[in-house]
């Protein structure tokens, strides 16, 4: 037991343990951390300028294209919308589905359930009114349209 505790032939350890070169690695450490710091500035501000492009646009070509009166409001231009449909305006949508509907005669699966982030349509209720918007997917509306304008037919 005693030559395990305390070894007659002791290993030099000179060979098994070398001082690191300080400058290199220093220098290298350096190096890698400016081109990170770059890499970071670079994506920050490319995603600051792709989040600002053409935001400004946008939003002078829809504020400036509107209308707001008593019998017509949204988006002048009729065309930008494909889809239209004409009715009574009632309150309530389906299932959480639109805000209201249009009566358009033949009972409640005719009805058309609208949503619009742009009208208040609570104006128009109970009018004859035509509507122009885009269909979107409903799980339960069988016609669901986001407005874009609203006009007054009586």
């Amino acid at each position: 037991m005693e030559s395990v505790l305390n070894p007659t032939n002791p290993i030099n350890n000179d060979n098994l343990v070398k001082k690191l070169d300080t400058k290199k690695t220093s220098s290298s450490n350096l190096l890698l951390a400016v081109i990170s710091i770059v890499v970071v500035l670079a994506g920050i501000g490319t995603g600051y300028y792709f989040s600002r492009a053409g935001k400004g646009d946008t939003q002078k070509t829809i504020s400036s294209d509107m209308t707001n009166s008593e019998n017509e409001a949204g988006v002048a231009d009729e065309t930008t919308f494909p889809d239209s449909a004409e009715g009574i305006l009632e309150e309530g949508g389906i299932n959480g589905e639109g805000t209201h509907h249009l009566v358009r005669g033949a009972g409640p699966s005719q009805y058309a359930y609208l949503t619009s982030t742009v009208i208040n349509l609570d104006k128009f209720v109970g009018k004859k009114v035509q509507v122009w918007g885009q269909t979107i997917t409903g799980k339960k509306a069988g016609w669901l349209m986001d407005i874009g304008k609203i006009k007054v037919l009586e």
